[in-house]
């Protein structure tokens, strides 16, 4: 389980921008949205640089 720190996604639409960005990534993948801490959670075996880069590519640079 990979944890992603997104300090740009504020709202709805941006968990739905960075689910999307997620799901180009890996179709499979679980990811599990806390807004609030602005962290991600996501289920897969795929490595993290991959959904980094997609997250950075959305508008969305992951810490």
């Amino acid at each position: 389980m990979l944890e992603l720190r997104v300090p740009d996604m504020n709202c709805g639409g941006c968990a739905k921008s960075v689910a999307r960005a997620c799901a180009a990534v890996d179709p499979a993948a679980k990811v599990e949205f806390d807004l609030r801490e602005k962290k991600i959670k996501i289920d897969s075996e795929v490595p993290r640089e991959k959904f980094e880069q997609a997250l950075a590519g959305a508008g969305f640079k992951p810490s």
